[in-house]
């Protein structure tokens, strides 16, 4: 079907290119009349919509649901080309992990040419193509990459060269395509071609970016200088050369005669993702891949949120997907967060001793160990994963030393104090995404047969993942309940968080860690924890500043303060409107919490 209209060809593009995912009205107005919408823009947008569907047709326009604050478009994997192209990347990837090499350079081809050369061509909106536009010309230069390892593991090189030499053209500063055309150009015996290249990139990138070549790309060139007097064209049967990892991750797990270090495998198993986070999963992973940073640098991101809210599995996911870029292996530790806070000084032997140092040779100084461990790293393609960090002090002498190394850090905290890292706050589950949750757990057919319960309890446990697990778990171990038991247990329950609790796992010792810090850390003036236990007192669903400082007899500024420190610690939704908003979970904490300050939650009632 082709929509004239141009404007509702923006919306319909938006919604195509975040298929199964809520977009809001806002970021579609934003679309619409590139950053400058106008008053009316979003009954406007409601309108553009409705037209939509009308377009559609009944059985296409029932795919375009209204869900707060936006719209999602319901559609199959392979009903669109997009759909198709994650499909044959995902099946890519998984082959790559058995070994298939052959089978994933044949998905990545198929992905590939379902490509046209310009994205959103005919869509009449500069800030939806600068957008989505470059994450998809990402996203294909990034599966081309991919394709090009494969390649050059399976000794194609030759095959390649013409590919790789119009896309370096194109891209003369994306050293990572110029480091797989230079090894391609040697193991296809023109060496001098593969040096001449360098040594073009070399001047380019300093006379465009004042810096020299990345350390990745000065391997290429080292491998291939100390390869002079080899033979340049591998026979029918012979291995080629030690490849530099740049140029052929996927082979690197079983090509290691560049360095006898071992190879730390170290993630956690992780469970099966949800699609409803597959926006923020593309995120890490986009930024952690093709992010350039400073020399000195290394690319770091932190992923935030509330306890319970996903990040260890949003993390690990993102670092299960790029195990074929981290060739030289994988670092894991869990820091203990605030509860039970491992320090640097404990984590670096284990790490040194994974990175080959035998344990009587570990220095005695923390400071040698730290510059051991940078010595170590430097020059490698690492992915260290540090999850429930409680802090930055804990995280920088973990860095690992400069090159083209990666980390990866989730924390309670949003850990601003962190020089350069990327930071991703996770937010709760919206209701289609905690209904996924929950019919992974229990079963779609289950869910589908109580819809209405079944959007009870993920109400309730207010898009929470580490909620929905333990209600799906609570299900799973009470066979003879129905859903609707569920939610009346849940709804009617005086304290709802007994409710929440399976085995050791439960949603309050999350909260009551995050309280604890609160008490911890407040130097004077109001008490955050106070605060919050006063809300719960008074019930609302929502605050302002001024009917705190009502209720605590303090200036407003003081009340502010109080309340971003329970932002900060994911304990309070940011402001809206001038208001502070707990959902459903945080309000029955806050009630147990109240205590001996139910004088103030009677201030705030008379204040209200």
């Amino acid at each position: 079907m082709h929509v004239s209209a141009p404007r509702q060809r923006v919306v319909m593009a938006a919604l195509l290119l975040n298929a199964n995912r809520v977009i809001s009205v806002d970021r579609i107005t934003e679309y619409v009349w590139d950053g400058a919408p106008p008053p009316s823009a979003a009954a406007t947008v409601r309108t553009y919509v409705m037209r939509l569907r009308q377009s559609l047709g009944e059985h296409a326009s029932a795919r375009i649901l209204t869900r707060a604050p936006g719209y999602l478009l319901e559609l199959g994997e392979h009903e669109s080309d997009l759909g198709q192209f994650t499909a044959h990347r995902r099946l890519a990837a998984e082959l790559a992990e058995r070994g298939d090499l052959e089978g994933s350079s044949a998905e990545l081809a198929e992905a590939l040419a379902l490509w046209r050369e310009e994205p959103l061509a005919d869509i009449p909106s500069r800030t939806l193509r600068d957008v989505e536009g470059r994450y998809l010309q990402e996203l294909r230069l990034q599966t081309m990459e991919l394709r090009f390892d494969a390649e050059l593991a399976l000794l194609r090189h030759a095959e390649i060269v013409p590919e790789l030499v119009r896309l370096v053209r194109e891209h003369p500063l994306q050293e990572a395509l110029v480091g797989k055309l230079m090894l391609a150009l040697f193991r296809s015996g023109r060496q001098s071609e593969a040096l001449d290249l360098y040594r073009r990139t070399r001047v380019l990138l300093i006379e465009q970016l004042g810096a020299e070549p990345s350390a990745d790309l000065r391997e290429v060139h080292r491998h291939i200088l100390s390869a002079h007097d080899r033979p340049r064209t591998p026979g029918p049967q012979e291995r080629p050369a030690a490849a530099p990892e740049t140029a052929a991750a996927p082979a690197a797990a079983r090509v290691r005669e560049r360095s006898r270090r071992p190879d730390p495998a170290q993630l956690p198993s992780v469970p099966p993702p949800l699609s409803a986070r597959s926006d923020a999963l593309a995120r890490v992973r986009h930024f952690l891949t093709t992010g350039t940073m400073p020399a000195g640098m290394v690319a770091t991101a932190v992923v935030t949120g509330r306890g319970g809210v996903g990040k260890s599995a949003l993390a690990l996911h993102a670092a299960h997907t790029m195990r074929g870029t981290s060739v030289h292996g994988q670092l894991y530790a869990d820091l203990g967060g605030a509860e039970r806070p491992l320090t640097a000084r404990e984590v670096l032997p284990r790490f040194l001793a994974d990175l080959g140092v035998p344990r009587h040779e570990l220095p005695g100084e923390e400071s040698e160990r730290e510059s051991l461990y940078r010595s170590l790293t430097a020059g490698r393609r690492l992915l260290v994963v540090l999850d429930n960090a409680s802090g930055s002090a804990q995280v920088r002498p973990l860095i690992p030393g400069s090159g083209g190394s990666r980390l990866l850090v989730t924390s309670r905290r949003r850990l601003a104090d962190l020089e350069g890292a990327h930071t991703l706050l996770l937010g709760p589950l919206d209701e289609a995404g905690s209904l996924e949750l929950l019919g992974s757990i229990i079963g779609t057919a289950r869910v589908g047969g109580e819809p209405r319960a079944a959007r009870t309890v993920v109400t309730v446990c207010a898009g929470l993942p580490l909620a929905i697990r333990i209600a799906g778990t609570r299900l799973l171990e009470h066979p003879h309940w129905s859903i609707g038991h569920l939610a009346r247990r849940l709804t009617e329950a005086s304290r709802p968080l007994d409710e929440l609790c399976a085995g050791d796992v439960g949603v309050r010792p999350c909260l009551d860690a995050e309280v604890a810090g609160l008490r911890r850390a407040a130097p004077g003036g109001i008490d955050a924890a106070e605060v919050l236990a006063a809300l719960g007192t008074a019930g609302a669903p929502s605050v302002s500043g001024g009917e705190v400082a009502v209720m605590f007899g303090c200036s407003e500024a003081q009340a502010e303060e109080a309340l971003d420190s329970l932002i900060v610690a994911n304990l309070l939704g940011p402001p809206a409107g001038g208001l502070y908003r707990l959902d459903a979970l945080l309000r029955a904490y806050a009630r147990e919490q109240a205590g001996d300050v139910r004088r103030h939650g009677s201030s705030y009632m008379r204040a209200g």
